[in-house]
């Protein structure tokens, strides 16, 4: 075994497998894998091995789309050919007019990732699988794609790829501890001898927070065990003259597909349980845990309901091993937090099914820097400091029981909540604040009307409708409070902290003391990286960015400085969070509750100024993301009840309401403001998102110049456009389909009813020939083709009249 490497892998299942493969594509050769025993002996090799096409985002979708081609390409290599049923078909049911409203916006988004799903009746359900019945059916999703692979048979395909291309393959060689060293190399070291290595990757399924604790991190992975059983051979199936379709049931918790001449059934029973939490004895290894069939005793019931055949028909084979899930269900493939040169590829619970994705995501992400679709939705630091094993056995619990019960808008599922709070989280909740969740922070939504109101979640506007106007009004007419928390907030401090930021952004970093701007960070390839305001306060600028970003945009800056600067970067994340009073009368309440002259010649917009609000300190900014006279009031969190009576005993005299960020999500479009990780993609420059006017390219030198000079000299691909939707019963969702002549153009990013402006809005990206004021589109919005319009950007106050009064 050679004792230097570009690349070590860690683990020989699906995830090592392909990461391995796919670096040697991406032209890395001097690669390295290691095993602590065989390879697939870990969650790989009892894997169910079910292949689809469909996904929750476009990423996923993308990355599934890239796995079924790999494999198909894997199993006509006439080298060295493997087992993959390509194209049974597969359907998810429902038994809902909600669930169908779902999967008619999954075909949509769907589509324009050039993937085809079918919505079904009943009654073509049962027609393309017969051993079905129709009982509590109303239809489900057709993918077309569907089918299922040999788990060991792919990881041995895609491991002799590898090897062939340079690779090494090193079996039986476990990795028994891991150094970081001065130059940021690591030292893997193995009984066989110690590797130093560029580049590191956790690949190691169950075993994940073994190799992690080597490094210093605990990662939210939590094993749950899964058990299926393989029937005896079923007449119908023998008889049929073509593979049975896989089916997935949300109504019963089971899934099935073809194994032979008979079945494969498993379940995900309520009575769950988790798995290796205190640990995994050293020789579990190809291993399983006991059977337990009596736990799966009411699912299985709901499966012999829908499919009766399987009442006539022995067991052969029961399988119950761990599957590994994260706190939101999808794998973390990308930098590991705060460390430099290591990756992580875990939390793999649909691992055969799109693992060849994943690996080849990452893959682009280690030899390039960024994938060729946003990887947000999968990168390990969309999860920061609540990220505990504890809190994820709960998500995983709750995923697991419903697992095939998709999220709808607005759904935050209540396991581990409340996860992140602040001193005002229960004084909002007995004022009537319905919660959400942002990077695990209590976020208020809306406020109820009245004791006990719930809403109905769906894909369609609902009881929530006018809560929200009612809100928005209020804040428009009069004046409105809100808290934020969780908002991300570096404090840079040092000599050298402007020059720094001035090359980290694309635009102008202001310098003026009590001043505030707005500013992009690019990557290297001049797409859109970050978004973040910048205030200049004495000594020291905030950094602020979205909550989610904390770790992300920790880990950018940081990789970012120079030795030879004198730049400091302190998180104030957590221990500060914001009060934002917006409308008219805001200005009436600051001045109230906080000495100083708040006139709009003292105090103008992208202004920033320390004070106090009642007896608390404050760091006060006039900026808004609501299109109306606004303040964000940075109060630290041990003061922050005392800064919120303070103005609450102001505002009360003007009429003050309380309002969520439902009614910011609203306003926010009709502006035209966009969303970091909504609207603000790497795959998008700033010319694209339509932000240009943030650009300085006479400036000497920031980070993706170059390429962001090329790429606009190019033209752009796609642009962001604001549409206005000809329909007044549901919202545009993001990955929604835009076309024309029954040609995709393009894609929602986000969606909402403006109530100010009477317009239902979406910002999406299409093609440049249809970006100009007036063309006309169409928004396949839950199957419907819905006429749309381009207009301006911002059709609320476009000259900014209100913000600066």
């Amino acid at each position: 075994m050679k004792t230097r490497t570009k690349v070590v892998v860690i683990g020989g299942g699906i995830a090592g497998c392909s990461t391995l493969y796919h670096l040697t594509r991406e032209g890395w050769t001097d690669v390295m894998l290691l095993e602590r025993d065989e390879l697939t002996s870990g969650t790989t090799w009892h894997s169910a091995a079910q292949v689809t096409n469909f996904g929750m985002n476009q990423t996923m979708v993308c990355l599934k789309s890239h796995s079924i081609a790999l494999y198909q390409e894997l199993a006509n290599d006439p080298d060295y050919p493997i087992n993959y049923h390509h194209g049974d078909g597969g359907i998810r049911l429902a038994n809902t007019e909600a669930q169908m409203d779902g999967y008619r916006h999954f075909a949509s988004m769907a589509r324009g990732m050039g993937v085809e799903f079918e919505v079904i009746d009943a009654a073509e359900c049962a027609r393309r699988h017969p051993l079905i019945s129709t009982d509590n059916l109303i239809g489900g999703l057709w993918d077309p794609m569907d089918g299922d692979i040999d788990p060991a048979q792919l990881c041995q395909a895609l491991a002799r790829r590898a090897r062939k291309a340079g690779a090494e393959v090193h079996r039986h060689t476990p990795v028994t501890a891991l150094r970081q060293l001065q130059d940021d190399t690591w030292e893997v070291e193995t009984p066989k001898g110690t590797v130093n290595a560029d580049i590191v990757v956790n690949a190691c399924g169950y075993r994940v927070n073994e190799v992690g604790a080597m490094m210093g991190v605990t990662h939210p992975v939590a094993s749950m065990e899964h058990q299926y059983f393989v029937t005896e051979e079923i007449p119908a199936i023998r008889d049929a003259g073509h593979r049975m379709p896989l089916l997935r049931c949300p109504i019963n918790d089971f899934y099935s597909r073809q194994e032979k001449q008979g079945l494969l059934v498993g379940f995900y029973e309520q009575d769950c349980k988790t798995w290796g939490l205190d640990g995994i004895d050293p020789k579990f290894t190809n291993a399983l845990c006991p059977d337990d069939l009596d736990r799966v005793t009411d699912v299985l019931e709901g499966a012999f309901a829908r499919m009766p055949a399987l009442m006539e028909v022995g067991i052969h084979t029961i399988v119950n091993g761990p599957i590994t899930y994260t706190i939101d269900g999808a794998p973390l493939v990308g930098p590991i937090p705060g460390k430099r040169n290591a990756y992580c590829i875990i939390g793999l619970r649909a691992g055969l099914g799109e693992g060849g994705g994943h690996g080849w995501l990452l893959a682009q992400q280690i030899v390039h820097g960024e994938a060729c679709y946003d990887t947000w939705v999968i990168d390990p630091r969309r999860f920061t400091g609540h990220a505990t094993v504890e809190l994820t056995a709960l998500k995983a619990i709750e995923d697991y029981q419903n697992e095939f019960r998709f999220h709808f808008p607005h759904e935050h599922r209540p396991a581990g909540r409340p996860m992140k709070t602040t001193p005002l989280t229960p004084i909002l909740a007995g004022q009537g604040a319905e919660f959400g969740v942002v990077n695990g922070w209590e976020r208020v939504e809306y406020i109820k009307p009245k004791p006990g109101f719930t809403e109905t979640l769906s894909f369609r506007f609902n009881e929530t409708h006018g809560v929200v106007g009612e809100e928005v009004r209020a804040v428009q007419s009069s004046v409105g409070l809100t808290e934020v928390s969780g908002f991300n907030r570096f404090e840079i401090t040092g000599a050298d902290a402007y020059d720094f930021l001035d090359r980290m952004c694309c635009g102008t970093v202001t310098r003026k003391l009590g001043r505030v701007g707005l500013g992009y960070l690019l990557n290297d390839f001049g797409m859109i990286k970050s978004e973040a305001t910048f205030a200049n306060l004495p000594g020291r600028i905030w950094y602020g960015s979205a909550a989610a970003a904390e770790y992300h945009d920790m880990d950018w800056l940081s990789a970012h400085i120079r030795p030879d600067e004198d730049v400091s970067i302190r998180s104030l994340t957590n221990d500060w969070t914001i009060l934002v009073i917006a409308g008219p009368r805001a200005r009436d309440v600051l001045s109230g509750a906080s000495r100083g002259d708040w006139s709009a010649d003292a105090f103008p917009w992208l202004s920033v100024r320390e004070a106090t609000v009642g007896t608390a300190p404050a760091v006060v900014m006039v900026v808004s993301f609501s299109g109306e006279l606004a303040y964000e009031i940075h109060v630290p969190d041990a003061q922050l009840l005392s800064a919120y009576e303070a103005l609450r005993s102001v505002g009360d005299r003007f009429g003050m309401h309380l309002f969520g960020s439902r009614a910011v999500e609203s306003m926010r479009l009709e502006k035209g403001f966009l969303h970091w990780k909504g609207d603000l993609l790497t795959e998008f420059d700033p010319y694209e998102a339509g932000l240009g006017r943030f650009v300085r390219e006479e400036k000497v030198d920031f980070v993706g110049k170059e390429t962001l000079q090329k790429r606009r000299a190019q033209g752009p691909s796609k642009c962001l456009v604001t549409l206005v939707l000809d329909c007044d019963e549901r919202s545009a969702q993001p990955g929604a389909s835009v076309m024309v002549d029954e040609e995709i153009v393009g894609a929602v990013t986000s969606g909402a009813w403006g109530y100010r402006t009477e317009m239902n809005l979406a910002l999406a990206y299409v093609s440049p020939e249809f970006a100009t004021r007036g063309a006309t589109v169409q928004c396949d919005l839950l199957g419907d083709l819905i006429a749309a319009q381009v207009i301006e950007s911002g059709p609320y106050d476009p000259d900014f009249q209100r913000v600066r009064s």
